[in-house]
């Protein structure tokens, strides 16, 4: 058979495909699938528990149910935890979007499974569901109304990026990144849609106001997301002329701003010293050369140095992180406005540390947290390498440079500018608020590097720039999605 009698049999058969299988729909049911033999099929895929579970454990209800369950910290996975048979008395001490999820997995747990084994393969199946709608959103914002010969490419790209089991692993878990994901995922895919008109405009003002909500509120950390979402949408209240729907959009907006006050106001005071213990002592001091100096910059006693690099859940350490005289001469003493200061005043300690961050900021999954139960018999830690070709590529080939991240910055704004100021011109409302919606995704993954920082230091980093990850992945994907459609400066003309 000649090339050419190849390619035309390629052709007739995507045109084949083309009657039934959107883009949008074969990324979709591919992520899907794939989802569904990582999670679901032995050996089944999920996170290991680092330490930090039983915050959100005990408020939902569920407890370890395994003896020596601190042996099993970072090695191996765990799919079953008990649920609570009487009072328990630490119900309400995080206050997270992501226990409404966990409250929905533990209803329909204990409806068609157990009231006493909760599986965590419920939520993942809830995660699942949640992200695969995405991921359609996401995709038909970028190839509708575009020929299908590079909607199809489109697809195939979304489903490299986002089947990748770096990603969906965190569904069989109870870290917080699931939710961050699927919640960046839906933002990016609504408003690309209300950008180009597609579907009703309420249904996607409602479902882009809900995921910032849920995305702001399932952590300390995205506390500002929801302030950075409300003041650089709100170009987004012009999209229609009716009343009705400015009024809504602006009610919208001032919720998103609230969200973000009352996550800031809500989170527990032990996270906070937490996080300013960490944003001291593995933070400021660790990357001074006279942690001494640094302490009394602050008004803090110069003793305190010895505290350089501790963590606060250490053992064996030499204060008690919860003891009084902490509170009164330590924690008291600065704040996140005050450690701001100090690294604008000390420019070169800042990029170390944004370097530092930079580092962990294109790794998908933490490298130390192990992937299998250890009923699978791999060795404690093992990571899958099943569909994790994308997150493998990130780790090695791009550079982990705050440099690079500024330079990305750079070129991304800067091709998009040109058809921002074309849509301006033309007074095409919805095709200029393309462009502050990148931003924002942008001001999110800055605020995952630079927020980890100040409010916590180096610790858990790999977990802390996680929104930096997504929102790089999601913009990048748009961009080539642009150039792959044509439509990077001349933007969508519907």
């Amino acid at each position: 058979m000649t090339g050419s009698a190849v390619k035309g049999v390629i052709f007739h058969k995507l045109a084949l495909i083309s009657r039934w299988l959107s883009p949008a729909c074969l990324a979709s049911v591919s992520v899907l699938l794939i989802t569904i033999m990582a999670l679901f099929t032995a050996p089944y895929i999920g996170m290991a528990d680092n330490g930090d579970y039983f915050h959100i454990l005990d408020s939902n209800g569920l407890y370890f149910n395994i003896s020596d369950y601190d042996s099993y910290y970072y090695s191996y996975f765990i799919k079953e935890f008990g649920i609570f048979q009487y009072f328990n008395e630490n119900s309400s001490s995080v206050v997270t979007s992501q226990s409404l999820f966990i409250q929905l997995a533990l209803s329909l747990n204990k409806l068609f499974y157990s009231h006493e084994v909760f599986d965590i393969r419920f939520q993942a199946a809830i995660y699942t569901l949640l992200y695969t709608i995405a991921v359609y959103l996401l995709v038909e914002s970028l190839t509708w109304k575009i020929p299908k010969k590079y909607g199809y490419w489109i697809a195939i790209l979304a489903i490299f990026i986002f089947g990748d089991t770096g990603y969906t692993a965190y569904f069989n878990s109870f870290y917080g990144e699931s939710v961050v994901l699927i919640m960046m995922v839906f933002m990016l895919g609504s408003g690309l849609l209300l950008c180009r008109h597609r579907y009703n405009d309420y249904i996607l003002m409602a479902i882009f106001t809900f995921s910032g909500i849920i995305l702001t509120m399932s952590k300390q950390e995205n506390a500002l997301v929801g302030v950075i979402v409300a003041l650089t949408c709100i170009r987004m209240i012009f999209i229609r002329k009716q009343q009705t729907f400015r009024i809504l959009m602006s009610i919208s907006l001032v919720f998103l701003l609230l969200a973000g006050v009352s996550t800031y106001i809500l989170t527990p005071k032990e996270f906070v010293n937490m996080n300013k213990f960490h944003a001291m002592t593995r933070g400021v001091l660790m990357e001074s050369s006279d942690p001494e100096a640094a302490l009394k910059s602050f008004g803090i006693d110069e003793q305190y140095a010895i505290l350089d690099k501790t963590n606060y859940y250490e053992l064996n350490t030499t204060m008690d992180v919860n003891s009084d005289i902490l509170k009164n001469e330590f924690y008291s003493r600065y704040g996140f406005i005050s450690v701001l200061k100090y690294y604008i005043m000390h420019p070169g300690q800042a990029g170390e540390m944004f370097n530092l961050a930079a580092e962990n900021a294109f790794i998908i999954r933490p490298s130390e947290i192990g992937n299998y139960e250890i009923s699978a018999g791999y060795p404690a830690g093992t990571q899958t390498n099943f569909f994790s070709g994308y997150s493998q590529i990130k780790k090695t080939l791009i550079p982990r440079t705050f440099g690079f991240i500024v330079i990305w910055i750079m070129v991304i704004v800067g091709l998009y500018l040109p058809g921002f100021i074309t849509a301006i011109k033309a007074k095409n409302i919805r095709e200029s608020t393309r462009i502050p919606l990148i931003i924002i995704f942008i001001l999110v993954g800055l605020l995952g590097i630079f927020g980890s920082v100040i409010i916590a230091g180096d610790a858990e980093l790999g977990k802390h720039v996680f929104p930096f990850t997504v929102a790089f992945d999601l913009v990048t994907f748009l961009f080539i999605a642009d150039i792959v459609g044509r439509h990077l400066f001349r933007g969508h003309q519907e």
